[in-house]
């Protein structure tokens, strides 16, 4: 295969890009690292810019395999409801937060909203999701979650214990610092990590470039790792973690990927590169389930003869009733009645009547659809719809294909089988 055809079909991973200034001009980017993992493992990264309404323009980067968030500057604190007052942090600290990190403390609305809608997004669909540092406040906060202002004021300032206390950036050793957290047992970051834990310790270092962090998680989290002054440091979604199957929803607030030694582009640990490999495998998977939901496989198609042969009947049976009843203009049995659902709902449900099959039924008496009584079986109960609706919104993108697949081959089938059926009828002379 040339090379110019692997990006049609390598899975697509939207990154949003840190805008910063140079010789007077906003210049975005996104890291190194970051690029080169994705591509490294199989996926190709497709850069949000951060400009003024790509907000709007989300659904012009269809299709979305998978999403990182990574860099960029606090999150809005009104996003989730966290004042200065609420925080417990006074006007005089706020100002000494802002000098100190001023340069993460300048609020990007713009970004705020492509990020968290995107986040929502991959909720909604279940589309594999990685955040790092930043990315992962964000996904908390797309959850209902909540962040602490200014880690070193609101949480290490108040332990007493000087072993509690932690510092989560050091503008001096930016990237040589390291701090402790312990890994939680029975999670992805475990499994990662497992063979650098020290036996009884379940610790490893890891880099930090944050004074913000997860205050309140989101429920439907759980944490895999903690920091001495109990911030969280990684956290995710047990029901949306299987990279097989295309399902990854985690954050992390450490930077695996820049876990290098010294001068080296060699990892601290052997596991660092995993939660891109994981994601990535999650994407590949994930961009297969969504190709398979647009064909049949063949498998499908082999249903039981028998079976098919009942359920045609039964539509028949249906098409005869409603056309006895538009004949005869008499009220239906209500024994009968519940027989008309299988032709109604097949004509409410089926979008694959051609034209010749459209004036085929009227030839028989489909245009009962008219009369009051069948016309109200054909109505589309509204509450019925919200509910379906409300339904299918908690459904896996998995289960939602499957569902998918399913009536698409049952129309195709049913057509085909209506078609003969039809075709019978005519020429039998029942159609006059």
């Amino acid at each position: 295969m040339a090379n110019s055809d692997l990006s049609v079909i390598l899975p697509r991973v939207l990154i949003v890009s840190r805008r910063s200034l140079r010789k007077n001009k906003f210049v975005d980017f996104v890291g190194e690292y970051h690029l080169d993992l994705i591509v490294s493992y199989g996926a190709v990264p497709v850069i949000v810019p951060r400009v003024s309404g790509v907000h709007t323009l989300l659904r012009s980067f269809e299709p979305i395999h998978g999403v990182l968030l990574c860099e960029g500057e606090d999150i809005d604190p009104s996003l989730y409801e966290e004042s200065a007052e609420a925080s417990g942090l006074s006007p005089q600290e706020v100002e000494e937060i802002r000098r100190l990190h001023s340069s993460d403390t300048a609020i990007d609305r713009e970004k705020d909203s492509i990020e968290l809608s995107l986040a929502k997004l991959c909720l909604e669909r279940n589309i594999p999701y990685l955040g790092i540092c930043r990315g992962s406040q964000v996904l908390n906060v797309a959850c209902g979650g909540t962040l602490y202002q200014d880690i070193d004021k609101e949480i290490s300032e108040k332990r007493p214990k000087e072993s509690e206390r932690v510092v989560h950036i050091d503008y001096d050793n930016y990237d040589g610092h390291r701090h402790v957290v312990k890994v939680m047992e029975n999670t992805p970051l475990n499994e990662w990590f497992k063979d650098s834990l020290e036996e009884g310790k379940m610790e490893i270092s890891v880099n930090s470039y944050h004074h913000q962090g997860v205050k309140k998680l989101a429920q439907r989290f759980v944490p895999m790792a903690y920091a001495p002054d109990g911030l969280i440091e990684g956290f995710y979604d047990p029901d949306a973690y299987n990279p097989e199957e295309g399902k990854f929803i985690m954050g992390l607030q450490f930077h695996p990927e820049r876990m290098r030694k010294p001068d080296s582009d060699e990892f601290d640990y052997p596991g660092c590169p995993s939660a891109y490999q994981e994601f990535v495998k999650a994407v590949i998977a994930y961009q297969k389930k969504l190709n398979s939901s647009t064909s049949i496989p063949n498998a499908a198609l082999k249903l039981d003869v028998r079976e098919m042969e009942k359920k045609r009947k039964v539509i028949v049976r249906s098409f005869s009733l409603a056309r006895n009843l538009y004949a005869t203009g008499h009220d239906m049995d209500p024994i009968k009645e519940s027989e008309l659902e299988a032709g109604a709902e097949f004509l409410e449900s089926n979008t694959a009547l051609s034209l010749q099959q459209e004036n085929r039924l009227k030839q028989m008496g489909a245009t009962v659809r008219n009369a009051n009584s069948y016309l109200k079986k054909l109505k589309l109960d509204e509450q019925r719809q919200s509910m379906a609706r409300y339904v299918m919104a908690k459904m896996s993108v998995e289960q939602l294909s499957d569902l998918m697949s399913f009536y698409h081959m049952m129309g195709q089938i049913c057509s085909e089988v209506l078609e003969r059926k039809l075709n019978d009828l005519v020429n039998n002379g029942l159609g006059s």
